[in-house]
Protein backbone atom coordinates (compact mmCIF):
# COMPACT_ATOMS: atom_id res chain seq x y z
CA UNK A 1 0.00 0.00 0.00
CA UNK A 2 1.77 3.46 -0.87
CA UNK A 3 2.69 5.60 1.71
CA UNK A 4 2.41 8.82 1.64
CA UNK A 5 4.65 11.68 3.21
CA UNK A 6 6.45 15.28 3.29
CA UNK A 7 9.46 16.71 3.24
CA UNK A 8 9.83 18.93 6.33
CA UNK A 9 12.09 19.59 9.28
CA UNK A 10 11.20 17.28 11.99
CA UNK A 11 9.47 20.04 14.06
CA UNK A 12 6.81 19.35 11.97
CA UNK A 13 6.12 15.96 12.41
CA UNK A 14 3.86 15.97 14.71
CA UNK A 15 1.54 18.45 12.53
CA UNK A 16 2.07 15.75 9.61
CA UNK A 17 1.31 13.16 11.77
CA UNK A 18 -2.11 15.01 12.99
CA UNK A 19 -3.10 15.47 9.04
CA UNK A 20 -2.92 11.75 8.91
CA UNK A 21 0.55 11.44 6.39
CA UNK A 22 2.59 8.46 7.01
CA UNK A 23 5.99 8.96 7.27
CA UNK A 24 8.22 12.69 7.40
CA UNK A 25 11.28 13.19 5.11
CA UNK A 26 14.18 14.86 6.46
CA UNK A 27 17.48 16.28 5.41
CA UNK A 28 20.43 14.61 7.19
CA UNK A 29 23.23 17.03 5.36
CA UNK A 30 21.92 19.79 8.20
CA UNK A 31 21.65 17.15 10.90
CA UNK A 32 25.15 16.27 10.67
CA UNK A 33 26.69 19.53 10.31
CA UNK A 34 25.66 20.75 13.47
CA UNK A 35 28.66 20.09 16.56
CA UNK A 36 28.56 17.46 18.61
CA UNK A 37 26.53 19.00 21.20
CA UNK A 38 23.71 20.31 18.62
CA UNK A 39 23.80 16.82 16.85
CA UNK A 40 23.32 14.75 20.41
CA UNK A 41 20.60 17.38 21.21
CA UNK A 42 18.80 17.01 17.56
CA UNK A 43 18.93 13.52 17.27
CA UNK A 44 16.71 11.91 19.46
CA UNK A 45 13.74 14.24 17.70
CA UNK A 46 14.17 12.03 14.93
CA UNK A 47 14.70 8.83 16.70
CA UNK A 48 11.44 9.46 18.75
CA UNK A 49 9.57 11.48 16.17
CA UNK A 50 5.63 11.12 16.70
CA UNK A 51 5.97 10.30 12.98
CA UNK A 52 8.88 7.72 11.95
CA UNK A 53 11.43 9.70 10.20
CA UNK A 54 11.36 6.84 6.91
CA UNK A 55 13.50 8.91 4.32
CA UNK A 56 15.76 11.21 3.95
CA UNK A 57 17.22 13.95 1.47
CA UNK A 58 20.10 15.80 0.96
CA UNK A 59 22.75 12.94 1.33
CA UNK A 60 25.74 15.91 1.23
CA UNK A 61 26.34 19.53 2.03
CA UNK A 62 27.71 21.67 -0.99
CA UNK A 63 30.89 22.30 0.51
CA UNK A 64 31.66 18.32 0.17
CA UNK A 65 32.30 17.55 -3.07
CA UNK A 66 31.88 13.91 -4.32
CA UNK A 67 32.40 14.58 -7.93
CA UNK A 68 35.96 16.55 -9.25
CA UNK A 69 39.61 17.36 -8.36
CA UNK A 70 38.02 18.06 -4.62
CA UNK A 71 36.79 14.85 -3.59
CA UNK A 72 38.43 13.33 -0.92
CA UNK A 73 37.91 9.46 -0.40
CA UNK A 74 38.46 9.50 3.00
CA UNK A 75 36.61 12.59 4.14
CA UNK A 76 33.50 11.07 1.69
CA UNK A 77 33.36 7.80 3.83
CA UNK A 78 33.74 9.35 7.20
CA UNK A 79 30.71 11.14 6.62
CA UNK A 80 29.13 8.40 4.72
CA UNK A 81 29.49 6.31 8.07
CA UNK A 82 27.99 8.79 10.58
CA UNK A 83 25.23 9.27 8.01
CA UNK A 84 24.09 5.87 8.07
CA UNK A 85 24.80 5.45 11.68
CA UNK A 86 22.17 7.97 12.40
CA UNK A 87 19.39 6.65 9.56
CA UNK A 88 20.09 3.54 11.17
CA UNK A 89 18.99 4.39 14.35
CA UNK A 90 16.31 6.38 13.54
CA UNK A 91 14.69 3.16 11.59
CA UNK A 92 14.50 4.76 8.15
CA UNK A 93 14.41 2.83 5.06
CA UNK A 94 15.56 5.24 2.25
CA UNK A 95 17.89 7.38 1.63
CA UNK A 96 18.20 9.75 -1.76
CA UNK A 97 21.40 11.19 -3.37
CA UNK A 98 20.18 14.25 -4.95
CA UNK A 99 23.10 16.63 -3.54
CA UNK A 100 23.28 18.24 -6.96
CA UNK A 101 26.41 21.38 -5.63
CA UNK A 102 28.14 18.17 -4.29
CA UNK A 103 28.26 15.88 -7.38
CA UNK A 104 27.98 18.35 -10.30
CA UNK A 105 31.12 17.78 -12.41
CA UNK A 106 33.38 20.64 -12.32
CA UNK A 107 34.08 23.00 -15.71
CA UNK A 108 37.43 20.84 -17.27
CA UNK A 109 36.79 17.83 -15.69
CA UNK A 110 36.33 14.87 -17.70
CA UNK A 111 32.83 13.17 -17.66
CA UNK A 112 34.52 9.63 -17.74
CA UNK A 113 36.48 10.56 -14.55
CA UNK A 114 33.51 11.86 -12.91
CA UNK A 115 31.70 8.61 -13.73
CA UNK A 116 33.89 6.62 -12.14
CA UNK A 117 34.06 8.69 -9.03
CA UNK A 118 30.26 8.38 -8.87
CA UNK A 119 30.29 4.92 -9.42
CA UNK A 120 32.92 4.34 -6.51
CA UNK A 121 31.15 6.50 -4.38
CA UNK A 122 27.89 4.37 -5.16
CA UNK A 123 29.91 1.30 -4.13
CA UNK A 124 31.24 2.51 -0.78
CA UNK A 125 27.83 3.26 -0.25
CA UNK A 126 26.46 -0.22 -1.35
CA UNK A 127 28.97 -1.55 0.92
CA UNK A 128 28.21 0.63 4.19
CA UNK A 129 24.72 -0.24 4.41
CA UNK A 130 25.05 -4.07 4.43
CA UNK A 131 23.51 -5.35 7.50
CA UNK A 132 20.94 -2.63 7.46
CA UNK A 133 17.60 -2.00 6.02
CA UNK A 134 18.73 1.14 4.15
CA UNK A 135 18.31 1.57 0.53
CA UNK A 136 19.71 4.52 -1.64
CA UNK A 137 17.37 6.29 -4.40
CA UNK A 138 19.88 8.12 -6.80
CA UNK A 139 17.69 11.13 -7.74
CA UNK A 140 17.75 12.53 -11.11
CA UNK A 141 18.05 16.77 -11.13
CA UNK A 142 17.25 18.50 -14.17
CA UNK A 143 19.76 20.70 -15.56
CA UNK A 144 19.47 23.76 -13.59
CA UNK A 145 20.75 21.92 -10.53
CA UNK A 146 23.11 19.26 -11.59
CA UNK A 147 24.71 18.35 -15.23
CA UNK A 148 24.97 14.79 -14.27
CA UNK A 149 22.67 12.57 -14.04
CA UNK A 150 19.31 14.31 -15.08
CA UNK A 151 17.18 11.64 -16.39
CA UNK A 152 15.65 8.32 -14.68
CA UNK A 153 17.33 6.60 -17.05
CA UNK A 154 20.41 8.11 -16.85
CA UNK A 155 19.86 7.24 -12.40
CA UNK A 156 19.21 3.29 -13.61
CA UNK A 157 22.41 3.19 -16.06
CA UNK A 158 24.53 3.99 -12.60
CA UNK A 159 22.57 1.47 -10.78
CA UNK A 160 23.24 -1.18 -13.03
CA UNK A 161 26.71 -0.84 -12.99
CA UNK A 162 26.41 -1.22 -9.08
CA UNK A 163 23.81 -3.78 -9.58
CA UNK A 164 23.43 -4.34 -5.83
CA UNK A 165 19.73 -4.19 -4.34
CA UNK A 166 20.80 -0.97 -1.85
CA UNK A 167 21.33 1.00 -4.88
CA UNK A 168 17.94 1.52 -6.83
CA UNK A 169 16.55 5.45 -8.13
CA UNK A 170 14.07 7.80 -7.82
CA UNK A 171 11.66 9.36 -9.76
CA UNK A 172 10.90 13.18 -9.53
CA UNK A 173 7.77 14.55 -10.61
CA UNK A 174 8.73 17.89 -10.47
CA UNK A 175 12.30 17.21 -12.37
CA UNK A 176 10.61 15.01 -15.00
CA UNK A 177 8.36 17.72 -15.39
CA UNK A 178 11.48 20.09 -16.13
CA UNK A 179 13.02 18.14 -18.07
CA UNK A 180 9.97 17.02 -20.13
CA UNK A 181 11.27 13.50 -19.70
CA UNK A 182 8.60 10.75 -21.02
CA UNK A 183 6.20 9.30 -17.88
CA UNK A 184 6.58 6.12 -19.77
CA UNK A 185 10.15 5.86 -18.19
CA UNK A 186 8.73 4.73 -14.97
CA UNK A 187 7.18 1.66 -16.41
CA UNK A 188 10.75 1.05 -18.81
CA UNK A 189 12.56 1.21 -15.40
CA UNK A 190 10.02 -0.13 -12.91
CA UNK A 191 12.18 -2.71 -11.44
CA UNK A 192 14.67 -0.02 -9.99
CA UNK A 193 12.84 2.33 -8.31
CA UNK A 194 12.65 2.80 -5.10
CA UNK A 195 11.03 6.17 -4.28
CA UNK A 196 8.90 8.96 -5.49
CA UNK A 197 8.95 12.76 -5.17
CA UNK A 198 6.51 15.02 -6.05
CA UNK A 199 5.07 18.11 -5.95
CA UNK A 200 3.12 20.41 -9.00
CA UNK A 201 3.31 23.48 -11.15
CA UNK A 202 6.16 25.83 -9.94
CA UNK A 203 7.28 23.47 -7.20
CA UNK A 204 4.13 23.98 -5.31
CA UNK A 205 1.77 21.57 -3.40
CA UNK A 206 0.12 18.14 -4.89
CA UNK A 207 -2.86 19.52 -6.41
CA UNK A 208 -2.47 23.07 -6.29
CA UNK A 209 -1.37 23.24 -10.26
CA UNK A 210 -1.79 21.40 -13.78
CA UNK A 211 1.09 18.34 -13.52
CA UNK A 212 -0.93 15.39 -15.10
CA UNK A 213 -1.22 13.29 -12.05
CA UNK A 214 -3.65 11.05 -14.08
CA UNK A 215 -1.53 10.16 -16.49
CA UNK A 216 1.63 10.26 -13.99
CA UNK A 217 -0.33 7.55 -10.93
CA UNK A 218 -1.36 5.53 -14.03
CA UNK A 219 2.04 5.13 -14.70
CA UNK A 220 3.20 3.91 -11.42
CA UNK A 221 0.66 1.55 -11.08
CA UNK A 222 1.25 -0.06 -14.41
CA UNK A 223 4.97 -0.37 -12.85
CA UNK A 224 4.09 -1.92 -10.21
CA UNK A 225 4.99 0.51 -7.74
CA UNK A 226 3.53 0.49 -3.60
CA UNK A 227 5.92 2.08 -1.81
CA UNK A 228 6.70 5.52 -0.23
CA UNK A 229 5.74 8.93 -2.19
CA UNK A 230 6.99 12.22 -0.67
CA UNK A 231 5.96 15.73 -1.98
CA UNK A 232 8.71 17.67 -1.92
CA UNK A 233 7.70 21.38 -2.49
CA UNK A 234 6.97 25.14 -1.39
CA UNK A 235 4.22 25.17 1.04
CA UNK A 236 2.25 28.72 1.77
CA UNK A 237 0.05 27.91 4.27
CA UNK A 238 0.32 24.64 5.65
CA UNK A 239 -2.61 24.56 7.07
CA UNK A 240 -4.40 24.51 4.45
CA UNK A 241 -1.79 22.96 2.05
CA UNK A 242 -1.57 19.92 3.96
CA UNK A 243 -4.55 18.35 4.43
CA UNK A 244 -5.69 18.97 0.93
CA UNK A 245 -2.63 17.76 -0.50
CA UNK A 246 -2.85 14.31 1.45
CA UNK A 247 -6.55 14.29 0.42
CA UNK A 248 -5.53 14.96 -3.58
CA UNK A 249 -2.81 12.20 -2.97
CA UNK A 250 -5.31 9.50 -1.85
CA UNK A 251 -7.75 10.57 -4.11
CA UNK A 252 -5.41 10.00 -7.26
CA UNK A 253 -3.89 7.09 -6.09
CA UNK A 254 -7.21 5.69 -5.53
CA UNK A 255 -8.64 5.47 -8.95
Amino acid sequence: MTAFGWCMQIEHAEELQRYGYDYIECSIAPLLSQDDEAFKKALPLYINSPLPVKAWNVLFPGDIKVVGPEANETIITNYLARAVDTMSQAGSSIFVFGSGRSRSIPEGWEHARAEEQLLRLLRIIAEQVKGTNLTLAIEPLNTKESNVITSVAEGVYYAKQINDPAIRVLADFYHMDEESEPLETIVAHKDWLSHIHIADTGRLSPGTGQYPYERFVAQLKAAGYNGMVSAECTVKDRAQELPASLSFMKEQWSK
